[in-house]
C-alpha cells in the first residue's frame, strides 16, 4: 500500500496520537496529531496533508463538521475522512454534506482505516455501501422523531441494558449493579460493555453524560430498587 501523507485530529489527544503512531509504523507520513480546537482547521490548512482523519464522538451535533467545510473551502484537494461512533445516518449525511470523503467507525481495524485513506485520496467515497444504504433509507423514510436523540438511543437498548445504564448513571459499580439486578458480576460487566458499545462511548462517565444530555434518563425512569433480573451468564 502506498504511503499517505496525513494528519490525525480527534476529540481525545491520546487517541489521535495512538492512531498516528500506528499509521507511522505502517509506513505512512503523519504530519501532526492534534485534538480539535478553534485552530484545528488552521493547522490542517497550513500543513496541507493529502488526507485528514477527523475524529468525533457526536457526528449528529450541529456545527461539528464546520472544520470540514472550511478545510474544503480553502484547500479542496485535502480529503477528509471522519472517524465516528456506531453510525448515525444523519451524522453520516451531515459529514458528506460538509465535504467529507468518507466515514469510518471508531472500532474499525487499522486495515480498514488505511483502505478508507487510500480511497479518499483517489477521490472515491470511502464508506461501506451498507452505511450509505442505511443513511438514505432513514433520511427518506424517517420513523418517529428522528431529531430526538434520547428516543433514538433508548430504542437501541434492551430493557435490561436501559436498567444497567440508569444504574451506571446513578454511580453504581459492577458489584452494586449485579446485586441490584440479581445477576453475576461477570454478567453485569458484559451488559455495561454492550451499553458502551451501542452508545458509541468509551467509558461509564461518558455514557452517563450522554444519557443525561439527551434526556434518556428521564425517559427511562429510576432503576428498580430491588432485584430486577434473573441470574446467569449473558446471552451470546
Amino acid at each position: 500500500m502506498m504511503s499517505v501523507r496525513l494528519m490525525v485530529v480527534d476529540d481525545h489527544r491520546l487517541l489521535a496520537e495512538a492512531l498516528a503512531s500506528a499509521l507511522k509504523l505502517r509506513g505512512h507520513r503523519v504530519l501532526a496529531a492534534a485534538a480539535p480546537s478553534a485552530g484545528a482547521a488552521d493547522l490542517v490548512i497550513s500543513r496541507a496533508p493529502e488526507v485528514c482523519l477527523l475524529g468525533t464522538a457526536s457526528p449528529a451535533e450541529p456545527g461539528v463538521f464546520d472544520p470540514v467545510v472550511r478545510i474544503k473551502r480553502e484547500k479542496p484537494q485535502i480529503a477528509v475522512v471522519v472517524l465516528g461512533p456506531v453510525p448515525n445516518p444523519r451524522g453520516i449525511a451531515a459529514a458528506f454534506a460538509a465535504g467529507a470523503s468518507g466515514y469510518v467507525r471508531h472500532d474499525e481495524r487499522i486495515e480498514g482505516v488505511e483502505r478508507a485513506m487510500v480511497k479518499a485520496r483517489a477521490g472515491e467515497a470511502a464508506v461501506a455501501p451498507q452505511l450509505l444504504q442505511q443513511s438514505f433509507t432513514e433520511l427518506l423514510n424517517p420513523v418517529g422523531e428522528p431529531d430526538d436523540e434520547g428516543a433514538r438511543l433508548l430504542q437501541m437498548l434492551t430493557p435490561r441494558e436501559v436498567e444497567v445504564l440508569v444504574r451506571v448513571a446513578e454511580g453504581e459499580d459492577t458489584r452494586l449493579i449485579a446485586a441490584g439486578m440479581s445477576i453475576a458480576p461477570s454478567t453485569a460487566r458484559t451488559h455495561v460493555q454492550r451499553v458502551l458499545m451501542k452508545l458509541g462511548v468509551g467509558s461509564r462517565l461518558e455514557a452517563a453524560a450522554l444519557a443525561a444530555r439527551t434526556g434518556l434518563l428521564e425517559r427511562a425512569g429510576p432503576a428498580p430498587s430491588g432485584p430486577g433480573d434473573e441470574p446467569g451468564p449473558a446471552p451470546s
